[in-house]
């Protein structure tokens, strides 16, 4: 057996207790300088290259970690990555024009996935089955089925997986939660955020694009052939066929945290209205520009989400008890106050700022969780629970009625 092999069986072991106890250092120790891990990079657009990539660059030395190959169809996006990559380690990554092939490639040993929201769980289960560990960007899924398989697929194959949903590492909102637990804000009936902006946010991303330096195909994936579009390819965040707009683009962060925080796991049941009022346009974008989902969960409260592209407005994100408020529409400074409550109890006498509790940066997390194989803190359960959740309010969106979670069966009904 090759020293690599050895490598990676350690790594992806889970019957080898010691490896679950084991840290960073006393595991360099054992493996000596050949430990490093080698990720690729799946998706080399801005959220690929900004968040991805830069976001784990801070820690790949401590780390020892190195990106080691990056795909996309694109082949300027995908030279833009592997620039980087070249940059900081001085040496060429590979570059693939499909997923498939990065994940047949044996020295690489971690992706992450910040492809199109189409393709997510296509790319995601693809790589559990592969057996690569996986950081995913939110929203996991466009529909239930494959929600369910790519996730069923990660846990079957026993693969570290960290969703792109970021804000539950930040220290502030972990501090939101540990309050929360006291019961300082007495029974939270309603929970809501207006998530507002001048433009829908697809428009920022819209921008040239050759048909020759794109492999057309691999983006559209199993979605129709047609004509080369490079707005539909640029601009994918704007067209249902490829995302469903302000719901999953924006709230999964909201609905994950208000998981984190209260430790609900799906909604009892959700309604959904939107439409496009202001951008209608040469574009012709599906996606919503306005858009009110309303989620019931069985804990006992109400959460109310809201989206209008056309200002940025009255935004707001509220936690609402009888006793006090929670404010956390600044996400670095949220606060409690006392004040309009019905039944105040004298334990917030005035706006007092949420005490920040020190939480893992959530790419360290991630890097961390791939030697020690424990959870990391946007478990794959955490990424399927607010899924279901956006998945339920696209549903009742298009249907027109209210949709059901019954989580023993797994299903999504009308009722």
């Amino acid at each position: 057996m090759s020293k690599q092999t050895t490598r990676r069986e350690f790594l992806k072991s889970t019957t080898a207790g010691a490896a679950v106890a084991m840290s960073a250092l006393s595991y360099s120790k054992v493996a000596g300088a050949n430990d490093r891990i080698r990720i690729g990079q799946i998706g080399c657009g801005s959220r690929g290259r900004d968040a991805h990539m830069a976001g784990v660059h801070p820690f790949d030395k401590e780390q020892n970690v190195e990106f080691t190959a990056v795909c996309d169809p694109w082949r300027v996006a995908r030279e833009k990555a592997a620039a980087m990559a070249k940059d900081w380690y001085g040496r060429e990554p590979k570059m693939y024009v499909s997923y498939r092939d990065m994940l047949a490639d044996n020295e690489v040993d971690a992706v992450m996935i910040a492809s199109p929201d189409h393709v997510h769980t296509m790319h995601l289960e693809a790589a559990a089955k592969a057996k690569k560990d996986i950081y995913c960007e939110k929203p996991l899924s466009k529909d239930l089925e494959s929600l369910k398989s790519s996730c069923d697929a990660c846990k079957e194959n026993n693969v570290v997986v960290q969703i792109g949903t970021q804000l539950r590492s930040m220290n502030s909102m972990t501090g939101c939660r540990e309050l929360y637990k006291t019961g300082v804000l007495g029974k939270v009936g309603r929970i809501e955020q207006c998530r507002n902006g001048s433009r829908p946010y697809w428009y920022a991303y819209v921008k040239e694009a050759k048909e020759e330096d794109v492999e057309w195909k691999e983006f559209l994936a199993d979605r129709p052939m047609r004509p080369f579009d490079p707005v539909l390819f640029t601009g994918w965040y704007g067209y249902r066929e490829f995302s469903d707009g302000p719901v999953p683009g924006f709230a999964s962060h909201y609905l994950d945290l208000i998981h984190y925080i209260t430790g609900a796991k799906f909604p009892a049941s959700a309604v959904c209205m939107g439409g496009t009022f202001i951008f209608n346009d040469e574009n012709k974008f599906t996606c919503p520009d306005h858009v009110q989902a309303t989620w019931i969960y069985p804990e006992g409260f109400l959460v109310h989400y809201s989206t209008y592209f056309g200002s940025g407005a009255g935004c707001s994100f509220k936690m609402i008890g009888q006793n006090a408020m929670m404010d956390l529409q600044d996400w670095s400074n949220p606060f409690i106050t006392a004040e309009g409550a019905g039944q105040p109890d004298g334990r917030v006498k005035e706006k007092t700022p949420v005490e920040h509790i020190e939480t893992t940066n959530h790419m360290l997390n991630w890097l961390q969780c791939l030697r020690t194989r424990e959870t990391p803190n946007a478990s794959i359960d955490a990424g399927y629970q607010h899924a279901v959740a956006a998945i339920m309010a696209v549903k009742a969106q298009d249907t027109g009625h209210r949709q059901v979670y019954d989580p023993e069966k797994r299903e999504i009904m009308e009722g």
